[in-house]
């Protein structure tokens, strides 16, 4: 995963529709992840991640140009059979929706130990806990971050046992690192194992860890941060 990149398109399918179900598709196995989202009647989003390895004349591959790079996606979709339907909404892409971005995490170990606050200063969202994708939760852990935040400095300004607005942040640090780690980590693992070519990880994945990954997903969202 470590310098992974990530191709993202808009496919506009007409105004008859794309006939796509109201669910997100995902593929993957062969060193890459693929997935499709229906966004309305007419539009679908679709990804597709990889970790560039150098071509021939010694350039990463994630240097192509859009139209170079909706091919090389095709090529990749093609080599594991694809439906035809998801061929297609690629093909469709505007050359120009075509955007290819680099995949930044922060290890979660250097969040244990590194400094959130300092004085009246914290940070929280993405400052807090850059992550991967796999688990679709970095605005969702930012809206945790907010909440308790604010619960923090609300008890320090207008609770029963009354803090500093310094003493408010380090609890609001010590509650939000373990959580942040455990969702870095977590999301990590998940893309790591999904688009992994190993045959040993392969095997695992497919006959073995398919309902953990799957429950994985669940439960991690499944988090209560408290009331405001």
């Amino acid at each position: 995963m470590a310098g992974a990149r990530q191709a993202a398109g808009l496919g506009a399918q007409g105004p008859d529709g794309h006939g796509f179900e109201p669910k997100m598709l995902q593929f993957g196995g062969q060193g890459f992840r693929a997935g499709l989202v229906p966004c309305n009647r007419t539009d679908v989003y679709w990804f597709f991640t990889w970790s560039p390895s150098p071509t021939p004349d010694g350039k990463d591959d994630a240097e192509q140009n859009p139209a170079e790079m909706k091919q090389f996606v095709l090529a990749k979709l093609r080599s594991i059979k694809a439906p035809a339907d998801v061929l297609g909404a690629v093909e469709r892409s505007e050359m120009n929706d075509v955007l290819v971005a680099p995949l930044r995490y922060r290890p979660p170990l250097s969040l244990l130990f590194a400094s959130i606050c300092k004085g009246n200063v914290c940070v929280a969202g993405d400052a807090l806990h850059p992550t991967t994708l796999d688990l679709a939760q970095g605005a969702c852990v930012a809206l945790e971050d907010a909440v308790v935040l604010a619960r923090c400095l609300g008890d320090a300004i207008v609770g029963k046992e009354r803090e500093s607005v310094e003493a408010a942040l380090r609890r609001y640090a010590g509650i939000r690192r373990w959580r942040s780690a455990q969702v870095i980590a977590a999301s990590y693992m998940v893309g790591l194992v999904q688009q992994s070519d190993h045959a040993v990880v392969r095997f695992a994945r497919d006959r073995l860890l398919f309902g953990m990954l799957a429950k994985g997903l669940l439960i991690m969202p499944d988090y209560d941060c408290g009331t405001l």
